[in-house]
């Protein structure tokens, strides 16, 4: 079996080394009425509501980029306080960042649903924008040399082929695939900082391990070994040496964390850390403790707290919910309907706001619309398409049990209807 299908099937939807986690007491989940009198939304609703919010999303880009109109077409917003850099690293932080959330989506098979027509399209295009992404000739081509930044978004670039390799990787062309490899390759000339962006230049390697390339191991044992350092307990990670408070657990930490030790369980690679297995099994307890937090964060009306830097990522906050449910390892604590119920309600109290995006369709700087204010030093329109990460769980089929499950009350809604909802504890691991 060549690698690339032997790692396609290794990171299928049970890949995740621990089993489900039970850290909290079961209490009974139940759907009651909202304050209208209005039930919860059912999973086919949600599904279509998600399904509308990533062709919304992808249109816009994909279009114009599959044949190499991106650049003229969209001219990214710069944050208030935009620090200089070349504004063209919008571009790489667009495709790579929308590409990667939208990947599981795009890999399903067309089963003649109704979702067929649009998959199909957007997943020609994704390819066809991979191609342009990378061809020097191109008035498309990616921003690869010049700035720091390229090494973040490539990360994001690669991990889509690792979520969806035989819809995204096999289907380019050979040239494209060589050039693809030289690109992510010549990152290795930026230094990462210690901070999360380790992780990036990992992931990348991760990328050049799963298709049989020349990697470095020093880049994603480093990785490793520092993030498992910064872990301050409780399903939380330091960002460095000091701890912040937001949601970089969600927005990198522990989704690339979970796929880097997924393709060295795969791939059987050796290196100097601790065994990947192992490794492997704390990182996803760690993950389903913080998507715990995450899922007690979602008010009963489907706001959640506004906390940390990089606020206009929005719903990207709720990134490792939707890995788990896709790879069918939420936490027991979490049933299937309850995840859902909370993830999507929050997507649309953020989302209900249309200038979200702006008169073109692309994504505009804000957390619950056009706040350019919100925006940091590294924000631009492009670097708003992370958002697509809360979209993972599009990849299960609608015929999954996390689709037909019946919705069931979030934590918070059943605590503020005066209904009982499970206590909390520290776990340690």
């Amino acid at each position: 079996m060549e690698r690339r299908n032997f790692l396609a099937s290794a990171l299928g939807a049970g890949a995740l080394g621990a089993g489900a986690l039970v850290s909290t007491p079961a209490v009974a989940a139940r759907s009651t009425p909202c304050k209208n009198g209005d039930r919860l939304p059912d999973g086919a609703a949600d599904r279509r509501y998600m399904v509308d919010l990533l062709s919304k999303m992808s249109a816009p880009v994909l279009g114009p980029m599959s044949e190499g109109r991106l650049h003229a077409a969209f001219m990214p917003e710069l944050s208030p306080s935009w620090d200089g850099r070349n504004a063209k690293v919008a571009y790489l932080e667009c495709f790579g960042r929308l590409i990667s959330g939208i990947a599981p989506w795009l890999a399903l098979p067309d089963d003649g649903g109704p979702e067929d027509g649009v998959r199909a399209r957007l997943r020609q295009q994704a390819v066809a924008s991979y191609a342009h992404s990378v061809d020097p000739a191109s008035p498309d081509y990616l921003l690869w040399k010049v700035e720091p930044q390229a090494l973040v978004d490539s990360a994001y670039f690669t991990n889509a082929f690792l979520r969806a390799p035989k819809a995204l990787w096999e289907p380019l062309d050979a040239a494209t695939k060589q050039r693809v490899i030289a690109e992510i390759k010549g990152l290795r000339r930026f230094s990462p900082p210690y901070t999360n962006w380790l992780l990036f230049a990992a992931m990348n390697e991760a990328f050049l391990l799963s298709i049989g390339e020349q990697w470095d191991p020093v880049r994603i044992d480093l990785a490793i070994r520092k993030i498992n350092e910064w872990y301050v307990g409780d399903g939380w990670y330091a960002d460095g040496p000091r701890f912040h408070y937001d949601f970089y657990g969600s927005y990198v930490i522990h989704p690339m964390l979970v796929e880097i030790l997924e393709v060295l369980v795969a791939t059987g690679a050796k290196f100097n850390s601790l065994p990947a297995a192992d490794l492997l099994e704390q990182a996803t307890k760690r993950m389903q403790r913080y998507g715990e937090h995450l899922e007690r964060m979602i008010a009963p009306d489907g706001s959640y707290a506004p906390i940390g830097r990089s606020l206009t990522y929005r719903t990207a906050a709720f990134q490792p919910l939707g890995l788990l449910a896709w790879r069918k390892k939420l936490p027991k604590s979490l049933p299937e309907g309850q995840a859902r119920a909370a993830t999507v309600a929050a997507q649309r109290a953020v989302f209900r706001f249309p200038s979200n995006f702006d008169g073109k369709g692309y994504l505009s700087i804000g957390f619950t619309g056009h706040q350019p204010h919100l925006g940091d030093w590294y924000s631009n329109a492009g670097s708003m398409y992370i958002v697509s990460e809360s979209l993972l769980a599009l990849g299960l089929p609608a015929r999954d049990s996390y689709w037909t499950a019946a919705p069931l009350d979030w934590t918070s809604r059943r605590a503020f209807a005066g209904a009982p909802f499970p206590k909390d504890y520290y776990v340690d691991y």
